[in-house]
């Protein structure tokens, strides 16, 4: 187990997503989950997500997962074994995708994740999950679209919710402060002017109206740095928001999100998410 996990991280830092997933997801499927895939949620773009439910789900919490891919890459059919992680778990877990640039930009994929999101609350109850235990979370660049949901109301005003119909916000190696950047497909996804860009940054938006926030965050990340999960969990604080950042030594960017699946022994971040869910799943609406 221990060379297959190293295998299988050298191949995701090299590049190789679609091997490295493809490798993971061959592995025997979780007991006790049932899989419901390619479930469309948006016609109009052709959009569809899987949900993974544990057996015998009632009243679960929902988790709506979005991944990461620097908003360029990915599908949800690689994360497979994430959906199974939570649902393993007790947790009606939906892993959506959104469109990537350059077929949308941020008002797009935005505006997706929005409907994913209402989707999820509309249809939860199929799956045996509790709309009012409706939490978002995401990795990397999936980790600015659940911030941004989350905090700029906006996006879910669009669907008829707002943020406190939120049970919570999971960030694991999130992007919440990112400003200045110098790639430039960045400058075609968020805006040229200091506003567009600052338009982008979940941090300019937390105003004290936010569902609570768990921020995972690898010490030693080299992609996302530190520091935003750090001025992220400032700002909350500044407003008198409940929010608990978890920082794990020698951990990186990919290795956090493994720790999830294959590399469980690298950081406790399922069982510290799953402390999170249970802690707001349960507690009095606010």
């Amino acid at each position: 187990m221990r060379v297959l996990a190293l295998f299988l991280a050298v191949l995701l830092l090299a590049g190789c997503h679609a091997t490295f997933f493809g490798a993971v997801n061959a592995r025997q499927p979780a007991a006790n989950v049932t899989a419901h895939r390619d479930v469309l949620f948006d016609p109009e773009h052709g959009l569809a997500l899987d949900v993974y439910s544990p057996a015998d789900a009632s009243h679960a919490p929902v988790v709506v997962y979005f991944y990461g891919g620097s908003w360029m890459t990915g599908k949800r059919q690689w994360f497979r074994w994430m959906g199974e992680a939570l649902a393993a778990q007790g947790v009606v877990a939906v892993i959506t995708d959104v469109r990537p640039w350059p077929k949308a930009r941020m008002d797009g994929f935005l505006g997706d994740g929005a409907r994913a999101v209402r989707w999820a609350r509309d249809h939860a109850s199929a799956f045996g999950g509790d709309p009012e235990h409706l939490f978002v979370m995401g990795h990397s660049s999936g980790g600015q679209i659940a911030a941004m949901l989350a905090t700029d109301k906006q996006w879910l005003a669009s669907v008829g919710m707002n943020p406190r119909d939120l049970a919570g916000l999971i960030g694991v190696a999130g992007t919440y402060d990112f400003v200045p950047f110098d790639e430039p497909e960045f400058y075609d996804i968020f805006g040229h002017t200091p506003t567009e860009q600052a338009a982008s940054q979940p941090i300019n938006f937390v105003d004290g109206d936010e569902p609570p926030a768990l921020l995972l965050q690898g010490e030693n990340d080299t992609i996302v740095s530190p520091a935003e999960a750090v001025s992220f969990e400032g700002r909350y604080r500044s407003q008198g928001e409940p929010v608990t950042l978890k920082l794990y030594p020698h951990v990186g960017h990919e290795t956090l999100l493994l720790a999830f699946g294959p590399l469980k022994s690298k950081a406790s971040v399922l069982a510290d998410t799953m402390d999170f869910i249970h802690r707001y799943a349960t507690a009095a609406p606010r």
